[in-house]
Order: C-alpha cells, then sequence, then structure tokens
C-alpha cells in the first residue's frame, strides 16, 4: 500500500514540475523564448510580439508570440515540459511520460492552426507561405517519437530562424504588418505614422498637422479608418 500512495505521490509532482506553467499570464517556457528572441533577432529586421489577442468569426485566442521580419511571419506556441514526449502529427492528443505516469495534451500543431488562422486573417495582404507555424519546447523534455515538423527545442528554433535569409517582406510591410497585428488605437487617437516610418514623399506639412489633429488615417497606412492600402 505504502509503494502505490508514493507512486501516486510521485505522479503529482512529476505532473506538477512536469508542465512548470506558472499561474501568470507570462510563463517560464514564454519568458525563455522572448528572452531568445530578443536577444538575437533585432529591429529593424525583427519585430516580437507577445501574448497577443486577436478575434476571431467564434470569439478571440491568445497567442504566445508573433515574429514579424522580412524573412517571415512566425506564429509561436510555447510548451515548457519534461519527460519523455510520444508525438504524432496526424494524432488530437501528444502524451508525456513523467515518473511511470502519463498525461494527455492537446497537439500543439492543431492548437497553433486556430493561431495561424487569426493571424492571416489580419495579414491577408500577405503571399502564401509567408506566416509559417512554429511549436518550441523550452523544458527538458525528451521526444521519443520522431519530431514533427514544425516542432523544435529552443535552441533549434534559434538556428531555424538564422537559416531564414530569403526576403519575403520589405521593411514598411514589417511595419505595416505590426501595426495590424498590435491593438487597434482608439477611435479620437492623434494619428502617428506608423512606427516612426517618415509620411510619403510630397506629403506637405499642413495635411501632416491636419491628419494629427483629426485622426484621419494617412495615405501609408490608412489604420483609423479600416481601409487596407498597402505600403
Amino acid at each position: 500500500m505504502k509503494l502505490v500512495v508514493l507512486l501516486l505521490l510521485a505522479a503529482v509532482i512529476g505532473f506538477l514540475f512536469g508542465r512548470r506553467r506558472s499561474s501568470s499570464p507570462q510563463s517560464r517556457g514564454e519568458a525563455a523564448v522572448r528572452n531568445a528572441i530578443q536577444s538575437h533577432f533585432t529591429s529593424p529586421d525583427y519585430h516580437l510580439l507577445n501574448n497577443v489577442t486577436l478575434r476571431l468569426e467564434d470569439g478571440t485566442t491568445q497567442i504566445d508570440h508573433i515574429l514579424v521580419s522580412r524573412f517571415g511571419v512566425f506564429v509561436i506556441e510555447t510548451k515548457d515540459y519534461r519527460g519523455w514526449i510520444f508525438a504524432n502529427p496526424q494524432h488530437a492528443t501528444w502524451t508525456q511520460v513523467l515518473f511511470r505516469a502519463k498525461f494527455k495534451f492537446q497537439n500543439p500543431i492543431f492548437q497553433n492552426l486556430r493561431h495561424i488562422h487569426a493571424v492571416q486573417a489580419r495579414l491577408d495582404f500577405l503571399p502564401p507561405g509567408t506566416i509559417q507555424s512554429a511549436v518550441v519546447f523550452t523544458g527538458e523534455a525528451e521526444f521519443k517519437t520522431p519530431v514533427p515538423a514544425g516542432v523544435f527545442s529552443l535552441r533549434g528554433f534559434m538556428g531555424h530562424l538564422r537559416e531564414q535569409t530569403a526576403e519575403l517582406l520589405s521593411e514598411n510591410r514589417v511595419q505595416f504588418s505590426v501595426g495590424r497585428l498590435e491593438p487597434r488605437r482608439p477611435p479620437n487617437f492623434p494619428h502617428l505614422w506608423p512606427l516612426q516610418i517618415p509620411p510619403p514623399a510630397g506629403t506637405s506639412a499642413a495635411s501632416t498637422a491636419a491628419s494629427s489633429q483629426t485622426g484621419a488615417a494617412c495615405d501609408t497606412c490608412r489604420s483609423l479608418d479600416g481601409a487596407s492600402a498597402l505600403p
């Protein structure tokens, strides 16, 4: 009987420490991803957004990280697990084995598909293939099955980003995309040129001042009146 109790206790402790999810909005794993990206991939080529909430037709979805860069838009789902991971990209759930206890969790590839759809809806002007899914395991988990495509360790994901060298977005489109993903300004918020981009050539000082005073959108971003003009 004592052996059974000890095994159950070990399973519970293993579950709690294996998941290592904090009660705060920023989990340990999310902080590790954020810090790693901010240390190695910086502006103007890269812009990292954290804990982004986007609307869908049936509600909202919260995304751990979105990295907008000249080399693509990376929608990142973070998992901070330990133990053994058994994964099949086609299955609805994956399995974590820790201290002989098994725990099911949602296939994070499927989970991130909802995030991808939300980002695609906001950035519908980008060409196909620009927006990529990335599931990043930051803990000490060990895959006992082949690691599915699009799933990385933190170090592996850093290497993957370095390998992306083909330019897919201009710097102006990077800025525009960031503006579309950030929370919208209130309707009467004074308009600022997006992320410090200078006004388009030929724009007069008077029209710039009028735009700031009235809240009308500039020709480059048109973000305040809902238009979709692109840079």
